[in-house]
């Protein structure tokens, strides 16, 4: 295996675990991981936050209303 895919499997561990600890700015509830959209999602709050360059942007003025 070569360094770059180490380190690119420690980089998706280390998403992963930061995803996870992430609650919902609105109703500190729990989100999920929309992949193809690249976005967290809160059901509950009717938000979806983007995830820019890697950087879950968690503010609700960005985040785009879900129908």
């Amino acid at each position: 295996m070569s360094d770059d895919t180490t380190e690119a499997r420690r980089e998706i561990a280390l998403d992963r675990r930061m995803l996870e600890a992430l609650v919902c700015p609105v109703t500190q509830g729990v989100l999920s991981y929309d992949a193809e959209r690249q976005e967290l999602v809160s059901q509950a709050a009717h938000l979806a936050f983007p995830i820019r360059n890697g950087i879950p942007i968690m503010l609700v003025d960005e985040a785009r209303k879900l129908d």
